[in-house]
């Protein structure tokens, strides 16, 4: 690899790649020792091709959700089953790997910046902006550079657009499958908002038992399906249907809503 090689957008692979190593080393036990990740579905990584992915998943923190992933991601394109064990996996990570985050988070210091570099696809949210409700369009190069990613490689994202569950997707989701045509595979995460706080940078309770369940990519019929038949069919998926709150007892519930009420913003 050209020691100045660049991505898509710009960025140097051999300092992304340093970025991601470096990252790596630095979170690793808190998915390791300090709580557990428990991991389902390394097989269904192995088996995805190079570009054109799109991985669809609920959200507990900021970053702790998608720094997970890139460990067991990686973890599982070098052979390790359902396990992040032996942090060597990490010399050679997959590099087209990206996630969606909104442009002012990815903006907000140096440290957010160096998780911009490491692979996120800043988008101006439509519905939100510096703590406020808005309501404006959705900005087409945004569009255009998921779509630019998508063909490059892999992208993350989270289509509630907030760590509060089971709010309702946001339907631009839909837009995108139905524009790019990706693979498009579920992932579900639990655990993130108890191990860690909103920002997912600090380690709020440990010993806490993390999970990840990467499900078999869904069966979308991209011509014909309306984006509202493919959002239900995602918000199923990822367990953040409102059909889901019925499984839930009232007084996980409740603790689930004083615990977002007392989490910092």
């Amino acid at each position: 690899m050209s020691l100045f090689k660049r991505n898509p957008f710009g960025h140097i692979l051999f300092l992304k790649k340093w970025l991601i190593r470096i990252m790596a080393l630095i979170t690793h036990q808190r998915y390791k020792r300090f709580n557990k990740l428990e991991i389902e579905g390394s097989d269904i990584i192995r088996n995805l091709p190079g570009e054109n992915v799109l991985f669809v998943s609920n959200h507990q923190t900021y970053f702790a959700d998608v720094v997970a992933m890139f460990h067991v991601f990686n973890a599982s394109l070098s052979g390790r089953e359902n396990t992040i064990k032996n942090l060597g996996y990490i010399w050679k990570p997959k590099l087209n790997m990206y996630y969606i985050a909104a442009a002012e988070t990815m903006k907000k210091n140096l440290l957010t910046k160096v998780f911009a570099y490491a692979g996120s696809i800043s988008v101006e949210r439509t519905w939100r902006s510096e703590g406020k409700d808005v309501n404006r369009q959705v900005k087409m190069s945004d569009i255009s550079s998921i779509g630019k990613a998508l063909n490059d490689g892999w992208v993350i994202t989270f289509p509630q657009g907030t760590t509060t569950p089971w709010k309702p997707l946001r339907k631009g989701t839909s837009h995108i499958i139905k524009k790019y045509k990706p693979i498009v595979v579920p992932v579900v995460i639990d655990g993130f908002r108890r191990s860690f706080d909103k920002k997912g940078l600090r380690i709020k309770k440990k010993g806490i038992l993390q999970s990840m369940v990467i499900k078999e990519p869904l069966e979308i019929d991209y011509e014909n399906e309306s984006f509202d038949s493919i959002i239900e069919k995602l918000e199923y998926a990822i367990e953040q249907h409102p059909s889901f709150l019925k499984v839930i007892s009232k007084k996980d519930l409740m603790a689930i809503e004083e615990e977002n009420k007392q989490r910092e913003f």
